[in-house]
C-alpha cells in the first residue's frame, strides 16, 4: 500500500497538543511520586492535600470541585487517605448530613517538606524556559483548559 494512500495521516506525536501534555503529566506524575513517597503521599493526593493545607476543614464536595475530579474518585482518594492516617473526618455543625475532612496533625507537620518536593520539580521543569516562556505556557495552559472544560 502506498504511504499518501493511507485514509489518515497521523500527525507527529511532537506535533500533537494533546500527546505533549499528556507526556508531560505523566513525567511530573512519575517525579512527583518518587518526591512524595517518603511522606507516605503520591501525586493524585496533592490537590486535597493542598486544599486543606491552610489548616480550614472542607466538605468532600468542596474537595471534588477544587481537585475538579469525579466523586468516586474523591471517595476513594480519601479513603485511601483515611488509611494512610492524613486526613480526618469530623461531623459538619453546619449540616448532619455532611462530614468536614482536614489534614491529621501529623501530615501537617509534612506540608513545608512536601511544599518543598513539589517546588524543587517545579523548577526542575523549567529548568529550560525563560521566566517569560514559564509564564507564556501557563497562560497558554490555562486558555487549554479552559477550552476544554468549557465543552462539558
Amino acid at each position: 500500500m502506498n504511504k499518501d494512500s493511507k485514509p489518515y495521516k497521523w500527525q507527529s506525536r511532537e506535533q500533537s497538543l494533546g500527546y505533549m501534555v499528556n507526556w508531560a503529566a505523566r513525567l511530573f506524575a512519575r517525579e512527583m511520586d518518587d518526591a512524595l513517597r517518603p511522606f507516605g503521599l503520591m501525586s493524585g493526593q496533592l490537590p486535597v492535600f493542598f486544599a486543606l493545607a491552610d489548616g480550614e476543614p472542607l466538605p468532600q464536595r468542596e474537595l471534588v470541585r477544587l481537585a475538579a475530579v469525579e466523586q468516586s474518585t474523591m471517595a476513594k482518594t480519601l479513603s485511601r487517605m483515611e488509611r494512610d492516617s492524613l486526613i480526618q473526618r469530623s461531623p459538619d455543625p453546619n449540616d448532619r448530613r455532611s462530614t468536614l475532612i482536614s489534614l491529621t496533625s501529623s501530615a501537617a507537620e509534612k506540608l513545608p517538606d512536601i511544599a518543598a518536593a513539589v517546588a524543587s520539580i517545579n523548577a526542575k521543569s523549567h529548568l529550560y524556559l525563560s521566566g517569560e516562556d514559564r509564564e507564556l505556557l501557563l497562560d497558554l495552559l490555562r486558555r487549554v483548559i479552559n477550552g476544554l472544560a468549557n465543552d462539558e
